[in-house]
């Protein structure tokens, strides 16, 4: 098959983020099985890369900019919804896996254009969806947790296969010096006023804040200004190996103020053996299970403390919580394989039924 995997957010290399991490995967895994993989996504046009895009598109006089950075085709347009013509004329996809940000006008430009869509629902933000979902009409939905997909059952009615985001055993896992707790993307739905309390009342141990989310000029500013006090706090830059990054991380901090749909982080570290204190918000405790421990965002932030220090001081605790992290990055429902084959079956059922209604 041909699959276009379509969004209104940005894509590598001007985006990183877990629906990018996801999305590569899928594609990587497309494309080692026979298909033909594609993706739709924003252009933002900033540096290089994105200058060399808007002079093309201004030459060409076209809605959209086609590049190979990645591997593989990605069409990208300041709004990818307004940019379907072209590349469906150009792919010519036998199906479109619709995900995130604009995720109805995309859809119905992909209808209109004659090609079956499956919206893959990872996150909560029904605001970002650009439209009710009934404005598709019957469509197959895959959701990326439990929570995920309860939440779009009350909110619209729709039922969904869950698949966990796919995760690369072999991206992430790596032996760990277990020097620092690791805290990423420093933004505030992210936990980061939460994670600075934390590491002001544990000044005795090195924290990594590490930036995955591109940070704004100003906004690095201020995270940098805000940890300037406490001599335990570095903050990174992002980088394309995490395994940099969990190779010296004992312990993953994921304190999430926001509803996460599931909290893919926390899957990579267990592949390491890296467990996680983490919130209950969302689905991040689905993600986090038997591999950490989850406490309430609102709780005290001495329980926080107390338990972060548990986990960091008591090595007997720490090694129970860690093989129980690589073992529950095990489970069934993480497995590639099986992931990828739950996957493709909703694609075929959602193209085979658009080629019967067609017929």
């Amino acid at each position: 098959m041909k699959i276009l995997f379509a969004g209104g957010n940005g894509y590598y290399p001007e985006f990183h983020g877990g629906v990018q991490s996801s999305t590569h995967h899928l594609v990587t895994q497309l494309r080692n099985d026979g298909h033909d993989a594609s993706v739709l996504a924003a252009l933002f046009g900033d540096g290089v890369f994105g200058i060399k895009a808007r002079l093309k598109m201004k030459i060409f006089r076209e809605r959209a900019v086609i590049d190979n950075f990645p591997g593989y085709p990605v069409v990208r347009a300041w709004f990818p919804w307004e940019a379907v013509p072209f590349a469906v004329s150009r792919l010519r996809p036998d199906v479109a896996v619709v995900q995130c940000h604009k995720s109805v006008p995309l859809g119905k430009a992909l209808q209109d254009a004659g090609v079956p869509v499956v919206i893959y629902l990872r996150n909560v933000e029904f605001h970002e969806l650009g439209g009710d979902l009934s404005e598709l009409g019957p469509a197959h939905y895959i959701a990326n947790s439990q929570f995920t997909a309860r939440s779009y059952k009350n909110r619209f009615g729709i039922d969904s296969t869950v698949i966990p985001p796919t995760i690369d055993p072999g991206l992430y896992a790596t032996p760990t010096t277990g020097e620092l707790v690791t805290f990423i993307n420093p933004y505030n739905e992210k936990g980061f006023e939460l994670a600075v309390q934390i590491a002001e009342r544990c000044p005795e141990i090195p924290f990594l804040f590490q930036e995955s989310w591109k940070l704004a000029k100003e906004h690095r500013a201020e995270i940098e200004a805000r940890i300037a006090p406490f001599g335990n706090v570095a903050l990174e830059d992002r980088t394309s190996d995490m395994k940099t990054v969990y190779g010296r991380t004992r312990i993953l901090l994921a304190p999430s103020k926001w509803e996460e749909a599931w909290g893919r982080v926390a899957s990579e570290a267990h592949c390491s053996g890296i467990p996680v204190l983490g919130s209950t918000r969302g689905g991040l405790p689905e993600a986090v299970g038997a591999g950490g421990v989850t406490l309430d965002y609102d709780a005290p932030v001495d329980d926080w403390v107390r338990e972060l220090k548990r986990m960091w001081t008591d090595d007997a605790y720490y090694a129970r919580l860690s093989a129980d992290a690589l073992q529950f990055s095990k489970r069934p429902e993480l497995h590639p394989s099986r992931q990828f084959t739950a996957f493709l079956d909703v694609l075929e059922r959602a193209a085979d039924r658009s080629k019967a209604l067609a017929a």
